[in-house]
């Protein structure tokens, strides 16, 4: 049967694949759309592994949060030029790779991310067959039903942080003084990357590591060992102000830590606010 120009457009519509695909899809499947929509989609996942070895370097950090604050997403998609980053296809996949990683909720995983089989891939496939670049989806970061989650997009999408917190009431998250003071942490990990939310979360060997290294700055030094390791412990502060958040100069206020600002939020609002955990996607990050 004759191909027309009606059934070329909703097949496109469908696919997001191009005019000329289209209607030679349906012209190899006399016109049987379902037929067509494989067809392209094995096609699309031919060219993905035809320019699989190309370097995904640009992209996009997608990002959701539901209204209520208890359900988020991060998202890393990445392509090979910022160009194709600013497309309305490639903004349209983000969409529908967050709705993917939503409707599969807690089944959403690294695996089920990689997974050929899963919904992702082909997703993914088909936008590379029509924008003709490589493209990949290296991590996602989702949290649900813990606490109450900001956001925060940076660089034009190029940077995105996500970031839970306990002991938030609904009155509490009204207040515009919580909010933002959610704002300003999720900066403060933007610019200060952070690797920890609390000391209690630096693992044991990499305390150590830091110990031995400050040790053996003052091997010659020539004082008494006890008062050496009152040195290494004095010195783990600056260490603690790298790479804990709590620890960290607030961006706002230098003389005060994240602690401090939380400390102050929480006498102002009656509350018990902390922070449980964090990520931070940057573009490119995952493949350097």
């Amino acid at each position: 049967m004759a191909t027309t120009a009606k059934d070329v457009a909703a097949l496109r519509e469908r696919t997001g694949a191009g005019m000329m695909d289209c209607k030679k899809a349906l012209d190899e499947t006399n016109g049987d759309v379902d037929k067509a929509v494989e067809l392209l989609r094995s096609t699309g996942a031919a060219k993905a592994d035809k320019r699989a070895g190309r370097q995904t370097k640009e992209g996009m950090i997608a990002n959701y949060i539901h209204h209520n604050g208890k359900i988020a997403v991060l998202v890393e998609l990445n392509c090979e030029t910022d160009f194709v980053a600013r497309t309305d296809d490639f903004q349209q996949l983000m969409a529908n790779i967050i709705a993917e990683i939503e409707k599969a909720g807690d089944a959403a995983s690294d695996a089920w991310l990689k997974d050929p089989n899963g919904p992702v891939y082909p997703l993914v496939a088909a936008a590379i067959g029509k924008l003709g670049e490589n493209m990949a989806v290296p991590r996602f970061v989702r949290y649900a039903g813990q606490g109450y989650v900001g956001q925060y997009i940076h660089l034009g999408g190029k940077l995105g942080v996500q970031v839970e917190f306990s002991g938030v009431t609904p009155d509490v998250a009204a207040k515009d003084e919580f909010i933002t003071m959610v704002k300003e942490i999720a900066m403060q990990i933007a610019a200060a990357g952070p690797t920890y939310a609390a000391r209690s979360e630096v693992p044991a060997d990499a305390l150590d590591k830091e110990k031995a290294i400050y040790r053996a700055q003052m091997e010659n030094s020539g004082k008494p060992a006890n008062v050496i390791e009152k040195i290494v412990e004095g010195k783990l502060g600056s260490f603690y102000a790298q790479v804990v958040l709590t620890d960290q100069p607030s961006i706002r206020d230098p003389k005060m830590s994240v602690a401090d600002v939380i400390t102050a939020t929480n006498k102002s609002l009656g509350a018990k606010i902390g922070v449980t955990r964090f990520a931070r996607l940057k573009v490119g990050e995952a493949a350097a």
